[in-house]
């Protein structure tokens, strides 16, 4: 194509070249034969040159043309590159796209499966954890040199505990690095029993003597669960005072249920149910009650399933004598305080 366009150019440079050059040559052809020249039309001469420096001017505006062509040519090949480049890089985008649309279709599986996965591996954490039992509030450096006959002393002489056989443990430790340790605040003291009746019989005495003091230092004694789990019993500390002022009976238990406390007097959840109508209706007399008229633990697993925070585990009465054990995820007290009475705001 190029070649063409030359030669092309070539052609009319010499058509050019012999318009102009040929008058002069039949001039000078007359002149060397002895010719006399017939007068000269000077008019026609003029037109004539000035024709011809039109014909040239033409020529040189058609070769700029053809310059003009010839990158445009270029430029024109330079896109069509850059498209199929763009048409490639779309193709390879629209696979990924469908790999993604594939994944995404699999994750609220994936999301299940992980939940229940977590939901076991906390389950089998809290059960290895169940031997264990937590000792805050014992001053440094008290145990000496022995920590377990430190501890079994205590347990025995000091708090009271009678044990059959004499408590025995797998392993007793601070928890912490010791630099972190301070005369206000102690490290705490975690205990594995080597049997898990003596554990249990630790953590009934805590729940049961409210006060546990050694040297003026207060001394608590708590079971030990996962990070999760004691995440959700935290998430219950907040609501404890507001369900007090209520004068709202509960009970927390492990590893992070609430529910009715142990009572004779509520044997089913509708009698749980009038007893917080009653409570709260006792706090805010004139109040409509209204909302609370259906049954009280399936109205807050209707709305705490809404949120998504929280699930129902259907216990018939084998422990708490209730139709249902409501188990406390995570959820602020006023979350909660809106389930008990939606019309309350504290």
């Amino acid at each position: 194509m190029p070649n063409d366009k030359t030669a092309s150019k070539h052609s009319r440079q010499l058509l050019f070249s012999e318009a102009i050059a040929q008058p002069k040559a039949m001039t000078a052809q007359t002149a060397s034969q002895g010719h006399t020249s017939p007068p000269v039309d000077q008019p026609a001469l003029d037109a004539t040159d000035r024709i011809l420096q039109e014909i040239a001017s033409v020529g040189r505006r058609l070769e700029a043309m053809d310059l003009k062509i010839t990158d445009l040519t270029l430029a024109s090949s330079s896109i069509r590159a850059d498209i199929a480049g763009f048409i490639e890089t779309a193709n390879n985008l629209d696979q990924r796209l469908s790999a993604v649309e594939d994944h995404i279709a699999t994750t609220p599986d994936q999301e299940e499966e992980l939940k229940s996965l977590r939901a076991k591996l906390t389950e089998l954490e809290d059960r290895s954890r169940r031997d264990n039992v937590r000792f805050f509030g014992i001053p440094e450096q008290k145990e000496g040199s022995d920590i377990k006959t430190f501890l079994s002393s205590l347990l025995t002489n000091h708090f009271g505990i009678e044990f059959s056989p004499p408590p025995e443990f797998q392993r007793v430790h601070r928890i912490g690095p010791s630099h972190k340790a301070s005369a206000n605040k102690p490290r705490p003291i975690i205990a594995c029993f080597l049997r898990h009746e003596q554990a249990r019989q630790v953590i009934s005495t805590a729940k049961a003597r409210q006060l546990i003091s050694l040297d003026g230092h207060k001394i608590r004694m708590a079971a030990d669960f996962s990070r999760l789990t004691n995440d959700r019993r935290r998430a219950f500390l907040a609501l404890r005072p507001q369900l007090r002022s209520l004068d709202i009976k509960y009970g927390l238990f492990e590893p992070a249920r609430v529910g009715p406390p142990f009572n004779k007097e509520w044997k089913s959840s509708l009698k749980y149910e009038a007893h917080i109508k009653g409570s709260v209706g006792n706090r805010y007399p004139g109040m409509d009650l209204a909302p609370l008229q259906e049954d009280f633990l399936d109205h807050l697993h209707d709305i705490l399933e809404l949120k998504g925070q929280w699930g129902t585990n259907i216990n018939k009465g084998k422990r708490l004598n209730t139709n249902s054990t409501i188990f406390l995820y995570r959820l602020s007290s006023l979350d909660l305080l809106e389930v008990i009475h939606p019309c309350l705001r504290l």
